[in-house]
């Protein structure tokens, strides 16, 4: 009997060791490190507006804004500007705001991290 709760006890300890390890890869643990995500000299035409394009515009251009947009603007430079905080909360789905693309998953990390540092920087425009 002894020699049966022993090896239960031991049983249950190595399941507990076994599942207390995990391995993690750098790239996991530190993702910024080595993403290829350019986040220098941010600026409207240079990164946030293909950003825009490429994720935005579909509702949010002067055309489709009304109908599909909620009449949100975000085609030109003075549109996204007067709405940066907003559009910075809407794309990192900040509980707040309304998350967007809408039905879509959260953008890329490196998206979001140049929209911030673009704010940051004073959303410059060139």
């Amino acid at each position: 009997m002894k020699k049966c709760l022993w090896l239960v006890v031991i049983t249950v300890l190595l399941f507990l060791l076994a599942g207390s390890c995990y391995y993690d890869t750098e790239e996991a643990l530190y993702p910024t490190l080595n993403s290829g995500c350019d986040t220098t000299g941010v600026t409207f035409s240079g990164k946030i507006s293909s950003m825009l394009a490429n994720n935005c515009l579909s509702c949010h251009s002067n055309t489709t804004a009304t109908g599909a947009g909620n009449g949100i603007r975000l085609e030109n430079y003075a549109d996204v500007k007067s709405r940066a905080t907003d559009i910075a909360g809407s794309i990192k789905h900040a509980g707040a705001y309304s998350p967007m693309p809408k039905n879509g998953g959260k953008l890329n990390g490196c998206l979001i991290n140049q929209f911030d540092i673009w704010i940051r920087t004073g959303m410059p425009e060139n």
